[in-house]
């Protein structure tokens, strides 16, 4: 949920509403985010001491703005799925690469699957892939691919 509404607002300032009642529909309208998400934020966010300790934490810290999809990323757009095993990264931090890239991760291929990276042990997914004329890619395709 956090990464959807920075990813959305585009900076962690701009996630914390500045009136409870004018931000209520805008929470609700973040991806993954209903009304009882949003009454939990309005609450915490209604809180005087909350709001100090996020000050004095804001104060300590760095934060940069969310960064804006890599448009001139060559996967942003696509839909990539990973099967295999993955030597180089665990899937979660490929998965956040790509995503990072403007690429949609997908958990199984369809025709809507763009890319399938396949590592050593792939089976049924990297099977549909070739059946459907999808781009296999192995992983250190892939990196060549992203890092350019």
């Amino acid at each position: 949920m956090r990464q959807a509404a920075a990813e959305r607002e585009r900076s962690p300032e701009a996630v914390k509403p500045a009136e409870i009642g004018e931000a209520f529909a805008d929470l609700c309208s973040i991806d993954q985010v209903g009304p009882g998400m949003a009454d939990d934020l309005a609450a915490f966010f209604g809180e005087p001491h909350n709001l100090a300790v996020l000050d004095d934490l804001a104060g300590e810290l760095d934060v940069e703005d969310a960064e804006a999809v890599a448009a001139e990323s060559p996967v942003a757009g696509k839909t990539v799925v990973f099967t295999g095993t993955l030597e180089r990264v665990g899937r979660s931090e490929a998965k956040a690469r790509a995503e990072a890239l403007g690429a949609k991760v997908a958990g199984s291929v369809s025709k809507k699957t763009d890319l399938v990276v396949a590592g050593p042990g792939a089976g049924s997914k990297a099977k549909k892939a070739e059946e459907l004329g999808i781009e296999i890619l192995t992983e250190d395709a892939w990196f060549d691919l992203i890092e350019g």
